[in-house]
């Protein structure tokens, strides 16, 4: 790791225009030239401030490591980090599956980054948490970025919130290519496994939003019989029956939904009198047996646990990010954000690829917003943080 980048200071001056936050974003096969230019454009609103956090997302195969190497040299920043993934996100567009570089920097005096590089540390039957600094008394956030195959994000997650409870982590797993393939940045280096990030403290307001894109079915049932991942009853009777009852009480266009994409929803705290939006971890059904009355679904669920079943279309996806984007707008002015949004989402999920980020700055009212399509999103839920899927995980600078 090089020495020229260090924690941030506060000797940077805020930009003339007020602005502190720009993103850009630039495609073709030349990857080196598509990062300069990301970077310039990244950098304008910053009205000739150096940069104090850069983020540079790299998609395409060949010139990934040179691309996202000349974005943290052009940029002079004084904290870098980034990822290869499938797809981009950046000046107000998504693109996947082309050559494409997004980058996204902040002017943010009186900050600090301490940098994160984390590798795969087994002691005895736990993940260790070698590489992750301990959150300080003013440290806000720690943004994360992590190769899928080379470290154990659920081990890692389940570590860090033991041991630094309701500290949140946002970020999102890189998505550039198979085992091996991935590439991480991070102050100037490029690394092949594990993770990186950075620990954000000081003079810094932010907020996580984690938009898991389902709406309720049915109603809210406690679970009075389980086995690790496995329903056995639901208020008192089999869960095959009461998912067969819920089914059943559907209009035909929305009992074809869930055929297509059943979920449940178990609530982070059963103690709470109403669950709404956030307040359930969004987990697949994987299965459901008629015989023993037992439903599967990817998620350890205990007894006494809240649990909904949900489904998950467009329309659920768009109306879930908006209300949550809104409550987020209510609670006052955003600056700048990164965007990590799920590889299912897209245009696979919506008519185009910018829908995510076009309802970021629409419903926050900004333009610096950038990120990547991510094989696993990161963010914290009920309190807890949690690997994700078909999510978009947002952290917001206020």
């Amino acid at each position: 790791m090089t020495s020229g980048y260090g924690p941030i200071r506060d000797e940077a001056p805020a930009p003339p225009s007020g602005r502190r936050f720009g993103d850009g974003l630039a495609t073709g096969p030349d990857l080196r030239g598509a990062a300069e230019v990301a970077v310039t454009q990244a950098l304008g609103p910053l009205g000739g401030a150096r940069p104090d956090l850069l983020c540079v997302f790299v998609s395409g195969a060949g010139g990934a490591a040179a691309a996202g190497l000349r974005a943290m040299e052009l940029a002079g920043a004084r904290a870098a980090i980034g990822a290869t993934a499938g797809g981009v996100i950046g000046d107000g567009r998504g693109v996947e599956g082309g050559p494409a570089v997004a980058v996204w920097a902040a002017a943010l005096p009186g900050v600090t980054a301490r940098p994160v590089r984390l590798e795969a540390d087994r002691g005895g039957e736990e993940i260790g948490l070698a590489g992750f600094p301990p959150p300080c008394a003013d440290d806000r956030v720690a943004v994360l970025l992590v190769d899928p195959y080379s470290f154990p994000i659920t081990g890692f997650l389940d570590r860090c919130n033991t041991a630094y409870p309701n500290f949140p982590l946002v970020g999102g797993l890189a998505s550039g290519a198979g085992v091996n393939g991935n590439l991480l940045f991070l102050d100037g280096e490029v690394y092949r496994d594990g993770g990186v990030g950075m620990m954000l403290g000081g003079d810094v307001a932010v907020r996580a939003v984690v938009s898991q894109g389902c709406r309720p079915i049915g109603p809210t049932m406690t679970v009075t019989r389980a086995e690790q991942n496995l329903l056995i009853e639901l208020a008192g009777v089999p869960a095959y029956a009461r998912l067969r009852e819920v089914l059943q009480s559907l209009s035909p266009a929305e009992r074809e939904l869930a055929g297509r994409g059943l979920h449940l929803g178990v609530a982070m705290n059963e103690y709470a009198n109403d669950h709404g939006r956030g307040d359930f971890l969004i987990r697949g059904v994987l299965g459901a047996d008629p015989g023993s009355g037992a439903v599967a679904v990817g998620e350890v669920v205990e007894v006494g646990q809240t649990v909904r079943f949900q489904v998950r279309d467009a329309d659920a996806a768009d109306e879930d990010l908006a209300e949550l984007l809104a409550a987020a707008a209510a609670e006052g002015p955003t600056g700048g954000a990164l965007l990590f949004s799920c590889n299912g989402r897209g245009t696979i999920l919506f008519p185009t690829a910018d829908h995510d980020v076009e309802a970021v700055r629409v419903g926050l009212g900004i333009d610096g917003v950038a990120g990547f399509f991510a094989a696993g999103e990161i963010g914290p839920v009920g309190g807890r943080n949690q690997l994700h899927g078909f999510t978009a995980s947002l952290l917001a600078f206020r």
